[in-house]
């Protein structure tokens, strides 16, 4: 058994490492001739590449590059060679906010390597697309109630395998959004009597097994890691690579005709549950309560942040599912990609329409109360900075953003120092 849970440690955070590129010997720069990437609309900018091996620049490199809008068709595709490894190429502008990107492919040694830069055009003036429909309130309102009525129905089992000198590990196994249908997790709580502020982590897309948050439980905070499948989150690695590759493969989508029916109603609402479950322990101290998790999960920290009331901070990387329309109207919409060019066709109908606007972020986010501490880089082909920046543009309550301008859809360690710097500082304060 021990085994098992060492390898399954392993396994994750392997994961979580691969998560950043891995560096390579050949290596493509590129960047902006402002050292923000920020421009005004109608403001030129240039690109510099420069291509090395070593560290030293390689002569008569070959690239080819795109320059446009992030997520649309090129405005300009073109290739060159580089007598000194390196170039400067006019990039254009935009006429309006948003984000222009240049895309750059070196060939080295039959070998192809890839890298880009983002800059944004006055991103704090990008409204959202999506529409905001006179009942969202109404319809969560009455989702919640619902919800409430369904007993809660808590199992906890202990895992002696995990558990620390300082700290106690659970798989925990609620009842969710109606009778029967399950919600799991790790609960990790701290040994020591006393009460302690609690730390929701809601998950990334993709189908996978959850170690817990015991670090933060040794520094005196409750944590609870959910899955959103209805699923144990304690079984073999491969077990969920079958079913990532079989039935829920592309669960984005599944019921997206039916706003009561659609597959995120159980996901927001199985967050509701774990806080639930999370301020009925008798360690809770009864007010601190915080959320946070990253892409689909930053999604997730705002939607239930902004439904639940005794959520007092929320900490989101590159929330995903916002401004999803934006692609409708010529520019990058957030993931799952509903309406780019690859699925307009399918899924611009008006039943998915109307229900994709009761569960877009934007319209989350527009009712914010609480604190947030939010972070992401310019350079994420996931989450495009114009969807990102949409939902962020519409939150009223106190807001701090942490850019980390060339990460993708990934983090630094210096952005995950200064989120868990946040929310400690909040919840244990």
């Amino acid at each position: 058994m021990k085994k098992s849970w060492l390898l399954l440690l392993w396994l994750i955070s392997m994961h979580t490492l691969l998560a950043q590129p891995t560096e390579k010997q050949i290596k493509v720069q590129v960047s902006a001739d402002h050292s923000d990437w920020l421009y005004k609309p109608g403001e030129k900018v240039n690109f510099s590449v420069l291509v090395t091996k070593n560290g030293s620049p390689i002569p008569q490199v070959k690239i080819r590059y795109e320059i446009g809008p992030e997520k649309l068709e090129a405005l300009k595709k073109e290739s060159a060679i580089l007598p000194q490894g390196a170039i400067q190429l006019n990039g254009g502008t935009l006429s309006a906010a948003g984000f222009l990107r240049c895309v750059v492919i070196a060939e080295v040694e039959g070998k192809e390597y890839r890298n880009l830069a983002t800059v944004g055009f006055s991103p704090l003036s990008i409204q959202p697309t999506v529409n905001n429909p006179q009942d969202f309130d109404a319809f969560w309102t009455k989702a919640k109630e619902d919800l409430a009525k369904i007993p809660m129905d808590a199992k906890m089992t202990l895992l002696p395998e995990r558990c620390t000198e300082k700290t106690n590990v659970y798989q925990v196994n609620i009842q969710n959004y109606r009778v029967g249908a399950r919600l799991y997790g790790i609960l990790c709580v701290p040994k020591k009597p006393g009460k302690y502020p609690a730390l929701l982590h809601v998950p990334g897309a993709g189908v996978r097994p959850y170690a817990g948050d015991i670090a933060n439980a040794e520094k005196g905070i409750i944590t609870l890691q959910i899955g959103i499948h209805g699923i144990p989150v304690t079984m073999d690695p491969s077990v969920y690579t079958d079913l990532g590759a079989g039935i829920l493969n592309g669960y984005p989508n599944y019921n997206m005709d039916d706003k009561d029916r659609f597959f995120y109603k159980r996901v927001y609402l199985g967050c509701v549950r774990a806080n639930d479950f999370l301020t009925s322990l008798p360690q809770f101290d009864g007010q601190n309560l915080g959320v946070t998790g990253g892409s689909q999960g930053g999604a997730l920290s705002i939607v239930t942040a902004a439904l639940d009331e005794r959520v007092k901070f929320l900490g989101a990387y590159y929330p995903a599912l916002s401004d999803v329309t934006g692609y409708l109207f010529n520019r990058a919409g957030g993931w799952p990609h509903y309406f780019d060019k690859n699925n307009r066709a399918i899924n611009e109908t008006k039943a998915k329409l109307e229900t994709i606007a009761y569960y877009d972020v934007v319209n989350f986010a527009r009712r914010l109360k609480v604190p947030g501490f939010y972070s992401w880089g310019f350079n994420d082909e996931t989450c495009p900075p114009t969807s990102m920046y949409a939902a962020y543009n519409v939150i009223s309550a106190p807001k701090e953003l942490y850019l980390a301008l060339d990460t993708g859809h990934w983090n630094y360690p210096e952005q995950v120092e200064k989120m868990n710097n946040w929310l400690g500082a909040n919840l244990l304060k």
